[in-house]
């Protein structure tokens, strides 16, 4: 674990992870600290994730810019973020982010681990 403070310049992010067509996914901060790590995510409009959950990793988003959309429990339960919001996603909670705007959308995410996890999955579970 770092001994001092780290910063990464927005003129460094690179895309990374695995990507859905129209959300670009930007490492942060990762393999920096043993319990955080950071990403940006930019979602361009008319654009969605796949259904997927972040393993044993709780998740903070940070509304930066436009409207989008976090839907949950099985696809009925749709939560909209604005400028501001931040939203809590538990480990294991299947979710889908979506941007059904004209306009780019852009979430800062914190997550409790030290590199994100992400688990796509074929659709919503049943159980």
């Amino acid at each position: 674990m770092p001994s001092s403070v780290q910063v990464t310049r927005a003129s460094s992010l690179e895309t990374s992870g695995g990507q859905t067509q129209g959300m670009a996914r930007q490492n942060a901060i990762s393999n920096a600290s043993d319990s955080i790590c950071a990403s940006v995510m930019i979602a361009q409009p008319h654009t969605s994730s796949g259904i997927h959950h972040h393993g044993p990793q709780d998740t903070v988003v940070y509304a930066l810019r436009g409207h989008g959309t976090i839907v949950s429990e099985g696809g009925t339960k749709r939560q909209e973020l604005g400028p501001g919001d931040f939203a809590l996603i538990p480990a294991h909670v299947e979710h889908q982010e979506i941007n059904e705007g004209d306009e780019e959308v852009t979430w800062i995410i914190t997550r409790s681990g030290r590199v994100p996890v992400v688990e796509n999955l074929e659709g919503w579970s049943t159980s």
